[in-house]
């Protein structure tokens, strides 16, 4: 599980140096091998390959004729760009993918469980306040989808 909020620079060559914390499970997991594409929230998602290649199976799978499928598999599939760590743990995100994000040389790296997600850091901080003003919290304590979670 990829958890914790990250904060990281761009070089000039567009790269970025995955938190040692992670490596080795990456080394091991996935033998330094990832998948980035974009998100239509406007960052990039990180995964490992084998977990990539699961739910890269399932989007594909999903039936062609909804536009909102094909949307899907146009953004996450024909964004999907392999990538290797290299032996500094550096990853280089391809020009497109930076343009997508608007990553510029401040970034975080988002755990979320199996995967990451990457943000251009000032978009990051703006969206985690609008969703903070939008979140109802009362709410959020009433949903029977949360009653038997304990925190």
């Amino acid at each position: 599980m990829f958890r914790g909020i990250n904060r990281l620079n761009l070089d000039v060559k567009g790269r970025f140096a995955i938190p040692t914390r992670y490596r080795e499970e990456l080394k091991r997991r996935c033998d330094s091998e990832l998948v980035i594409t974009v998100d239509p929230d406007l960052c990039l998602l990180i995964y490992p390959m084998p977990d990539w290649q699961d739910i890269e199976r399932r989007i594909m799978e999903l039936p062609t004729f909804k536009d909102s499928t094909r949307i899907l598999q146009r953004l996450l599939v024909g964004h999907a760009t392999e990538v290797e760590m290299d032996a500094q743990g550096r990853v280089v995100l391809p020009p497109p993918l930076r343009e997508f994000a608007g990553l510029q040389r401040q970034v975080v790296m988002i755990g979320q469980g199996a995967r990451f997600e990457l943000w251009d850091e000032a978009r990051w901080s703006g969206e985690r306040e609008s969703w903070l003003d939008k979140a109802d919290m009362a709410q959020l304590k009433l949903s029977s989808d949360l009653n038997t979670l304990s925190i």
